[in-house]
């Protein structure tokens, strides 16, 4: 897979994701696949249980069918996830 800004653009759901960093303490060390996202939060089946992740408060590793990994701040996800697949993305570049 290759990686472009227009990553942030793509679905998520079902995609191996895992919480690098946050400042909850609560949300450090959830992995598993994503199973639901809303505007502001990730739905990730971690050990059995759902565990619900808001967007803003983490850094996630998405690990693509491929073996890709990406990190992406929570902060670009946000937004509804229809929504979020129309937005165009402005290169820095």
């Amino acid at each position: 897979m290759k990686v472009t800004p227009n990553i942030i653009c793509s679905e998520f759901i079902g995609t191996e994701a895992k919480i690098a960093q946050s400042p909850n303490q609560n949300y450090k060390g959830i992995t598993g696949k994503v199973t639901d996202e809303t505007k502001n939060t990730f739905t990730i089946l971690h050990n059995g249980k759902t565990k619900h992740v808001i967007k803003e408060a983490a850094v996630f590793h998405f690990t693509y069918s491929d073996g890709t990994t990406v990190e992406i701040d929570g902060k670009l996800l946000t937004g509804r996830p229809e929504d979020r697949l129309k937005k165009t993305i402005k290169r820095l570049w």
